[in-house]
């Protein structure tokens, strides 16, 4: 439980997305608990477009992360102890009386400890930024079949409502208007697919001949059209994708919050381990979860999203694959598994969708 009833309450998640996407899920429960209180979110500056919409939030803070960066590659001792020294007066200022720190490592710790909170609220901290709180909740003790069990298990520990668990991703009008022009640009009055092979580890990737096959039977089978989401670090991974089948590749081209509204009203997302995966959930659209050396959930928390996951003997090894580079785990996921997992889906939103009308 929080100590008293806070006027100002400071949420730090800097990144990543997904993470971000899993955690969106307290800021309602803590508004909930505390009506009159002011709810402040610190994160990077990509991350702020997922957040800065939200009706409980009172404002996204931003680290200047590349600015202090810069300073430390050019040995600007003086010029980062300055903006330091700003970033803490900027936190000072709103009187924090609470920061949950979600991150857990010694930056996010930093932060917190910056802030002049009363009490800091760790989640797993580690690296140092334990002793930096005045109290650590476990990233361990939740459940963690579910889909944020993190997250939920530290508002429960807090006395929150989590339940039942929503994450919400608030967007601006014009970035659906953005979204429905690229919609009638390329996708098709009765809906599109969206697909989302990229991440950050190889050993979180689908092959691309198995998204290549998922490709040209999602055309022949629903005669929908596919638009493949990723990010400008994705351009060329996107391109050995594209030019062997029918999809339209956008990765690169779209705002983070264009994505997320491209997502948003999709008749079906398949996706790996990603950020923009985690959205389809929290978007509550037919939703695929390709898992293999990851496993962050197997209860979506949506009743339209499903996870394929094939747990082997060395399942899940996260950063550590003991395979030689041939990930069996997401090998052995084929392209009619996820059609067959998502046949239903497709069925359930066009009756949905034909009950609507």
């Amino acid at each position: 439980m929080l100590n008293r009833q806070p006027a100002n309450i400071l949420i730090i998640r800097l990144s990543a997305i997904g993470d971000i996407v899993m955690a969106s899920g307290l800021i309602a429960p803590l508004k909930q608990a505390y009506p009159a209180s002011h709810i402040y979110w610190l994160a990077q500056p990509e991350c702020k477009a997922l957040l800065e919409q939200h009706p409980d939030l009172s404002g996204v803070i931003i680290w200047p992360r590349q600015e202090w960066a810069a300073c430390w590659r050019a040995r600007d001792w003086r010029g980062l102890w300055q903006a330091v020294r700003q970033f803490r007066q900027a936190l000072r200022a709103h009187h924090f009386d609470v920061v949950l720190d979600l991150q857990g490592l010694l930056k996010s710790g930093l932060m917190a400890w910056l802030s002049g909170a009363g009490q800091r609220i760790g989640l797993g901290s580690r690296e140092g930024a334990q002793f930096l709180m005045h109290q650590v909740v476990s990233r361990h003790d939740g459940n963690p079949d579910q889909i944020s069990s993190e997250y939920r298990y530290l508002g429960a520990q807090l006395g929150l409502a989590v339940e039942p668990w929503q994450m919400c991703i608030s967007l601006d009008p014009a970035s659906h208007q953005q979204a429905d022009m690229l919609i009638r640009a390329h996708a098709a009055e009765k809906g599109f697919v969206v697909i989302c092979p990229f991440t950050t580890r190889p050993q979180k990737h689908w092959f691309n001949a198995h998204w290549i096959e998922l490709v040209e039977k999602i055309n022949s089978t629903w005669r929908l059209p596919v638009l493949m989401l990723g990010g400008p670090a994705d351009r060329e991974a996107a391109q050995t994708i594209s030019a062997h089948c029918p999809v339209t590749d956008l990765s690169g081209q779209t705002s983070l919050r264009v994505a997320a509204a491209l997502i948003a009203h999709c008749r079906l997302l398949v996706g790996v381990d990603t950020g923009l995966t985690h959205m389809g959930h929290a978007f509550r659209v037919p939703t695929v979860a390709l898992f293999g050396s990851t496993r962050p959930y197997l209860e979506p928390g949506s009743p339209r999203s499903r996870v394929i996951y094939h747990a082997l003997s060395c399942s899940p090894c996260k950063r550590h694959p003991t395979c030689d580079g041939r990930f069996d785990c997401l090998r052995h996921i084929t392209a009619d598994e996820v059609m067959e997992v998502a046949q239903p889906l497709m069925e359930e939103t066009h009756h949905n969708e034909s009950a609507a009308c």
